[in-house]
């Protein structure tokens, strides 16, 4: 399998009053990669942290459409972050064919600026593009079907659940086009309160990862009633001790 990665944004409160200690503990939980989020934000951050606590980047999220793309990129390609993944785009644009195709359109734009860079883009799911079908297709698979092959998906397992997709059926549809998992776990609502370490929820999260053996696992929580650094390392000693 694939090393675990972690998404920072489950940590950011702790991020936020300690950047590089917080990076420190995840890579003392045996960490040795992680996704940023809102990249430009913490460019000085991430040079100096991740190199320092031995982490490395393949992914990051970071708003796409309507940003300053070179910049964006270019700061990818510095820290060795080969995927910029748009993390969210408003639901009401998951609605039509027509939205969705331009939503596609944007993607594609944007990888083509990106491999300027040496770099790859790619989209993150909530519930809302599950849940919403046109003719019958969750969006999400809409949106699929009008990227250019080198654009890529990181499936959000338990949003993807969440918007009663079937997770393994979508993940075998999908195919080599998704590169990476978020790995969650809950109750399967959208209450993000009620999310836990994985493996202490409902969610089938081995069922996930067998439908996408090769993608890359990221650990993360929207939110959670337990301290998020201790879900953070519990949920990868789960995973590992069930190794696959």
């Amino acid at each position: 399998m694939s090393e675990l990665s972690v998404q920072l944004y489950t940590v950011r409160d702790a991020l936020a009053q300690d950047f590089d200690g917080t990076l420190g503990k995840l890579a003392s939980f045996g960490f040795t990669q992680v996704e940023p989020f809102a990249l430009l934000n913490f460019a000085d951050e991430l040079r100096n942290g991740l190199a320092r606590n031995g982490l490395t980047a393949p992914t990051t999220h970071m708003h796409l459409v309507d940003e300053d793309q070179d910049a964006i990129f270019a700061l990818a390609a510095e820290l060795g972050i080969q995927t910029v993944i748009e993390p969210y785009v408003d639901p009401d644009r998951w609605q039509s064919e027509a939205d969705v195709s331009q939503i596609a359109s944007d993607l594609n734009a944007a990888a083509t600026k990106a491999a300027d860079h040496g770099v790859q883009v790619g989209y993150h799911n909530h519930h809302f593009e599950l849940e919403s079908k046109i003719s019958g297709v969750h969006a999400l698979e809409v949106l699929a079907d009008r990227l250019e092959p080198g654009v890529v998906l990181e499936v959000d397992t338990y949003w993807a659940y969440a918007g009663g997709a079937d997770v393994p059926a979508l993940l075998s549809r999908l195919g080599d086009r998704v590169v990476a998992l978020h790995i969650k776990d809950g109750d399967g609502t959208l209450d993000t309160s009620k999310q836990v370490p994985v493996g202490s929820g409902v969610l089938p999260v081995w069922d996930f990862i067998a439908a996408a053996p090769e993608a890359l696992r990221v650990v993360e929580l929207d939110d959670s009633q337990t301290d998020l650094l201790d879900a953070v390392r519990a949920s990868r000693e789960f995973l590992l001790s069930n190794r696959t």
